[in-house]
């Protein structure tokens, strides 16, 4: 809670407990000067933090309260008085409106980032990119190119440029909230929240350049929501280049001010067999393979200079890693197979095109929630699905045992890539969404099981530790100590082997 918005809340609630104590003879030169305390605070808050809409009842009882107050303090007492139970209804009204209040700030925090652990400062930039060679398929109103937004965070010199929001792209809140079930406006105060990036920064002079690590946000998810992976990376010597797969988004918006929402989901129906859900997600995989294979193009163009930038010259684009999380962590392990790749992670991430390549041959780390472990682990197990559980996920018995010869394939995969320098660990206590920067926004989404029992801040840590471990290990020759023995600062960290 932001300490303007806490202060009016307190001065909302000294105002009702004065109101109430004192008897009506001696409260009105007190809540007078209450009154334009609160209407102070009020205003401050407004200017130095910005309104939001969790706080609309404070605002309209500091309204109510100084009007009331006001005509009090200069007008007559004219005898009349107000019916017992009338007031005592006030009362009760104001009493559910500031105790709803306190559940809404809880509910949906001004949060703070965690700070970046690295000795860099950290610049962001977003970059536009259009592919001339491939048509948009997944925009069925409009033909055009494929085009693409990127966000970079990049190591910067100290002391130059503004810091950026969290989410600078405000308009696409709205399409945020949608995303998750919620009113429209329920996110709108997400634009407050600051990053730990600068826009505009300049690049670092610290070295002559920065291995790129390409990332990917996940189905319906949005390149603003890895901004803590991100800025610690980058703040360790990495440019992040963060791809907002197009129409697999909740929403992105271009320069020209057009907003494109999520189209994929189209892809997907319950009227669809197995067969052909499996072949849409491997339709879609390819697209967003194929951009992260022209983003890094784009990227060697910049280095060369046949595209102004002013990252020329300061991408090390021989030394190259992706990551990603759900359909994009499928993604980082189909862009590895790009022999430009070095290395890759997959967060909590199923495998696409699975029958298409042999399994990959490089350095790859596959991070998983405890939940996924346990789906994986009953694979292994050949668990015997019951009525119950099936009736419970909705699925038919049909569709599960093509769900789990699928999965069977992957783990062949993810052997075959383990065999070959790649890891395999999952995180205790951790949900689908820990890997992302949605575990920040409420503490609502833990008791609904979208995140895990762990800490939003204590998970972040954990996956960034062995992240960068890994990435450093294979694209700076350096690290690497993390998958050499368990280690006793992340016991949540479980290496595991039984399983493939």
């Amino acid at each position: 809670m932001r300490l303007f918005e806490l202060l009016l809340l307190l001065s909302n609630i000294g105002l009702f407990a004065l109101s109430i104590l004192l008897k009506k003879g001696r409260r009105r030169i007190p809540v007078f000067v209450a009154s334009g305390i609160a209407a102070l605070l009020l205003i401050v808050h407004g200017t130095v933090e910005g309104f939001r809409i969790q706080l609309v009842f404070p605002y309209c009882i500091t309204v109510l309260f100084l009007a009331v107050s006001v005509y009090r303090y200069y007008k007559k007492n004219d005898g009349r008085k107000i019916p017992r139970f009338m007031l005592g209804s006030v009362y009760a009204a104001i009493a559910i409106m500031l105790v709803v209040t306190a559940g809404l700030l809880y509910a949906f925090p001004v949060f703070k980032l965690p700070e970046p652990k690295g000795e860099f400062k950290v610049g962001t930039q977003a970059f536009h990119f259009v592919d001339t060679k491939r048509e948009e398929i997944f925009d069925k109103t409009r033909a055009g190119k494929r085009e693409l937004m990127v966000q970079v965070w990049y190591p910067a010199q100290a002391g130059t440029g503004k810091l950026a929001p969290f989410i600078p792209d405000s308009r696409i809140l709205s399409y945020m909230a949608a995303n998750y079930g919620l009113p429209g406006f329920t996110l709108q105060h997400l634009k407050y929240v600051s990053s730990h990036a600068y826009s505009g920064a300049e690049v670092s002079s610290a070295q002559t350049s920065y291995p790129l690590i390409l990332a990917n946000p996940g189905f319906g998810s949005s390149r603003f929501l890895h901004a803590a992976q991100a800025e610690n990376l980058a703040s360790h010597g990495y440019i992040v280049a963060a791809i907002d797969h197009t129409y697999n988004t909740f929403a992105t918006e271009f320069p020209d001010g057009r907003i494109t929402t999520s189209t994929t989901n189209d892809l997907f129906s319950s009227e669809n067999d197995y067969q052909t859900e499996s072949g849409n997600r491997d339709k879609l995989g390819k697209v967003l393979t194929d951009d992260v294979a022209f983003a890094l193009d784009q990227f060697e163009l910049i280095q060369s200079g046949q595209i102004p930038s002013f990252l020329k010259g300061r991408v090390d684009i021989d030394h190259v890693g992706v990551f990603g999380h759900s359909i994009g962590g499928a993604t980082a392990y189909d862009a590895s197979y790009d022999p430009r790749i070095a290395v890759g992670i997959d967060l909590d991430g199923g495998l696409y095109r699975l029958r298409d390549r042999e399994g990959l041959q490089k350095p790859f780390l596959f991070m998983n929630s405890e939940s996924e472990f346990e789906r994986l682990k009953m694979v292994t197990e050949n668990h015997i699905y019951t009525d119950a559980e099936l009736k419970r996920m909705g699925n038919t018995r049909a569709w599960m045992d093509q769900v789990t010869a699928d999965k069977k394939l992957e783990l062949e995969r993810m052997r075959e890539t383990v065999a070959s320098g790649g890891q395999f660990l999952y995180i205790d206590h951790t949900e689908h969404l820990n890997f992302t920067d949605v575990q920040f926004i409420s503490p609502v989404f833990k008791w609904l099981g979208i995140t895990g029992k762990i800490a939003p801040d204590r998970a972040n840590a954990v996956i960034n530790a062995y992240m960068l471990d890994f990435f450093d290990m294979h694209l700076k020759n350096s690290g690497g100590s993390l998958f050499e023995r368990p280690d006793s600062r992340f016991p949540e960290a479980k290496n595991v082997t039984s399983l493939l």
